[in-house]
């Protein structure tokens, strides 16, 4: 074989490697796309709550999903990627809008009018739970294992910790409303779960990538919201550069260039590394909380949200102890 030829197979071999890496960009590219993803969503609860300011939770989920609709119809127009054909695809897609999109938003953006920012980001990272939760309820592959069982155990403790039902105690109905726009939270966690699950059994199977089925199904989700609005919708709207401002980053870049953004680091790292942003939103929630809206930080809240995070990483087996390697093994066997 001629050098040539060598090293052109050496070429090609490096760019199977690292083609994924490659098509995201360089590594400092996909570290800012990482963190750039981890600290817009983080940032998206404090753009809900000064949303809710001027407008209703209705017309907030209307302007981030027009917004993201936007940036990702330009996206597939700009890479010239075909839209998804046929009614049975369309209604497929429609759903997990709505299941997605349009009730999680919806549900988040109410509970912002009584929660404070950084608690709704704790509740957020119950996801992985719930989507544990519907998995096992609907997909028949998988199993509660002991180390879900424990996860979901743990998980259950540390949201029992951040809700304090013990304040609940006290009945009046700042409390009651309290409780409520906690369990809105959960709901819409519920809502990202049936939507993963959703996704997982019904467009898998289809040959759409990962943007296209995103900009189908929050087109969807807009359209469905658009004709929401006028009845749930209703309500004085007061916009201020700041309100206007929180609208358009969190539909542009929040609902649209950050999943392009985490498209990218799944590519190039894989999808067990790239999950664990979901560790770093709440993080990112919390101190944006504090130190722009002045939020109080309780020791509850710290505590409940570390337990749920280690509960997201025992489910997830990511806590297991390492097996130990065969040349160890062979070695004790021989002494």
């Amino acid at each position: 074989m001629s050098l040539t030829k060598t090293g052109v197979m050496k070429r090609r071999n490096l760019s199977k490697t690292t083609g994924p890496a490659a098509r995201g960009g360089s590594g400092a590219i996909l570290t800012a796309q990482y963190v750039g993803a981890a600290a817009v969503w983080g940032a998206s609860f404090l753009f809900i709550k000064l949303a809710v300011g001027g407008l209703s939770p209705a017309q907030v989920v209307l302007g981030r999903l027009f917004f993201g609709a936007l940036v990702l119809a330009i996206i597939m127009v700009a890479t010239r990627r075909r839209w998804p054909r046929g009614l049975r695809v369309w209604g497929h897609l429609a759903a997990i809008g709505a299941v997605m999109c349009v009730a999680p938003f919806l549900l988040f953006s109410w509970a912002a009018q009584y929660l404070p920012a950084g608690l709704s980001s704790i509740y957020n990272a119950t996801t992985p739970i719930a989507t544990m939760l519907v998995a096992l309820a609907f997909l028949p592959s998988e199993r509660l294992t002991r180390v879900k069982l424990l996860g979901l155990f743990v998980a259950a403790g540390g949201v029992v910790l951040v809700a304090e039902p013990w304040r609940g105690l006290v009945v009046d109905s700042g409390s009651a409303t309290f409780f409520w726009a906690q369990m809105a939270c959960l709901g819409g966690t519920t809502c990202y779960g049936l939507g993963f699950v959703y996704t997982r059994r019904f467009v898998r199977d289809h040959d759409y990538d990962a943007i296209t089925v995103s900009a189908s199904q929050i087109g969807a989700g807009a359209i469905l919201i658009l004709l929401l609005t006028p009845v749930i919708g209703t309500g004085t709207v007061t916009l201020t550069p700041g309100i206007v401002a929180s609208v358009v980053v969190l539909g542009g870049v929040g609902t649209g260039l950050a999943y392009i953004w985490y498209t990218n680091v799944i590519n190039a790292w894989g999808a067990t590394i790239a999950s664990t942003v979901t560790y770093l939103t709440p993080i990112g929630g919390v101190l944006l909380g504090v130190l722009i809206l002045g939020e109080a930080l309780r020791w509850n809240e710290i505590v409940g949200g570390t337990i749920v995070i280690i509960a997201i990483l025992i489910g997830q087996g990511q806590l297991r102890p390492r097996r130990r390697t065969k040349a160890l093994m062979v070695e004790r066997q021989a002494v």
